[in-house]
């Protein structure tokens, strides 16, 4: 998936392409299937801050996010536990020094 610059979104949750571009092997190698992606993993992981820092509910995820089924597929896969007890959206974000809650 190519993305553009032109950023559809801008809450104060959000990271920059800069931050993303650091996190972004480790979201990508978090998918298990091979299809081509048809969204952009950056806008997919601001909605996850977005639902980190607001605490809405789903439903809530602002029109400028993606659908908010394919930004939970997303959050799932992200939360999924690991044999160490941890999850790999915890780990990343302490690499880019935000907390789960109020970024």
């Amino acid at each position: 998936m190519t993305h553009t610059t032109e950023k559809k979104h801008d809450y104060p949750s959000d990271i920059t392409r800069e931050e993303f571009e650091f996190i972004r092997p480790d979201l990508e190698g978090a998918r298990k299937t091979t299809r081509p992606r048809e969204v952009d993993l950056y806008d997919v992981f601001c909605a996850v801050l977005y639902l980190l820092r607001s605490g809405c509910q789903w439903r809530m995820i602002p029109a400028d996010f993606p659908k908010r089924g394919t930004v939970r597929h997303y959050y799932d896969v992200w939360t999924e536990q690991r044999e160490d007890g941890g999850t790999l959206l915890a780990d990343i974000l302490k690499k880019i020094g935000r907390r789960a809650q109020g970024g």
